[in-house]
């Protein structure tokens, strides 16, 4: 066992020279606690406001990374045998305390989810945390059912396209947005029954679709868009806001009368590992293995490539989920 790891460390908040890869001690688990031989991991908004200093609650230096996918390497409590595959996210990863931008990672017990699959660790490491909000958004947020229409607002972005695959395969009539129009041919490759062209003004472009408005709608891109997502929402639908690929997602001088149209609901999504059941998870890797579902493109970088993932991740440039390897690189 090596004594040292190889991890991508922010010292502070700003450009994407700050983070540096770096050689740091191999971290040691306390009870309670799991240390990963992390082999891949999702890079997602969260960690990119905490590079831009926008998140609450982050210390520095820190390694960042919310999820993140591999083997237990130990376990002082000895109830996850070495070489269980696992996933771990959120619950302070890669804020509070070190996360998933790293050979090895040490997390709480409560942030793991075991799992089998033999797919590669470029698709796993896409999966955890997408697929966590993607059905918790459409179970707990939107209560989706089959035969509903649900607008996607962002439905390019890594998130907008697996919520998309879960509401087709759950029998909804999907309507998602792009602000550029060569990636329409996208959305409509992942299923999507009526690609938009953010205009501004989505709700009338859904109106002429579905004039009492849509049944369900995911708010993706934030508060700039949200009024106009709630406009194109029928009477007694819901509005779920999930993310916030704008970098707003506070709403000034709040007026609740003024701003919700009349009987259309408002509510939000945010997960945790807990709110994906193991047995979830592994139904849905199955399905993957299995070609009956898939999540989105993937796009994967090597640790020393992290800067480059994150000016990708930044300015858009990518469609589907950006995920990182950790494997070294060839001799």
């Amino acid at each position: 066992m090596t004594a040292t790891m190889r991890a991508v460390v922010l010292d502070e908040p700003g450009p994407v020279t700050r983070l540096h890869l770096r050689e740091l001690p191999l971290p040691e688990p306390e009870r309670g606690w799991v240390r990963i031989k992390v082999e891949a991991f999702g890079l997602n908004r969260s960690e990119l406001h905490t590079r831009l200093g926008l998140a609450e609650g982050v210390t520095f230096p820190r390694v960042p990374g919310i999820e993140a996918v591999g083997t237990v390497d130990a376990d002082p409590d000895g109830l996850l045998p070495p070489g269980q595959q696992v996933a771990a996210l959120m619950g302070g990863m890669g804020r509070v305390f070190d996360g998933g931008y790293a050979e090895y990672t040490v997390v709480p017990r409560a942030q793991i989810v075991p799992f089998r699959s033999d797919l590669p660790w470029a698709t796993l490491g896409a999966v955890p945390e997408t697929l966590q909000t993607a059905y918790g958004s459409l179970t707990t947020g939107l209560d989706l059912r089959a035969g509903q229409t649900l607008l996607i607002r962002g439905g390019t972005s890594a998130l907008g396209l697996a919520t998309t695959a879960l509401a087709k395969d759950l029998g909804a009539t999907v309507l998602a947005t792009s602000r550029r129009p060569e990636r329409l041919d996208d959305l409509k490759r992942q299923g999507v029954d009526h690609p938009l062209l953010d205009d501004g003004d989505i709700a009338a472009q859904v109106r002429r679709l579905l004039p009492e408005g849509a049944d369900a709608a995911l708010e993706l891109v934030g508060t700039p868009t949200l009024p106009d997502t709630l406009r194109a929402t029928r009477v007694h639908g819901t509005v779920c806001f999930t993310g916030m690929l704008s970098n707003e997602w506070t709403v000034p001088d709040f007026y609740p009368i003024g701003y919700l149209p009349t009987g259309v609901r408002l509510t939000a999504y945010g997960g945790d590992a807990s709110d994906l059941p193991a047995p979830v998870l592994q139904t849905y890797l199955d399905r993957i293995a299995a070609g009956e579902i898939s999540l989105g493109p993937v796009h994967t970088y090597a640790l020393d490539d992290i800067r480059t993932a994150h000016r990708d991740l930044e300015e858009g440039r990518r469609v589907g989920k950006l995920v990182g390897l950790t494997g070294r690189p060839a001799a």
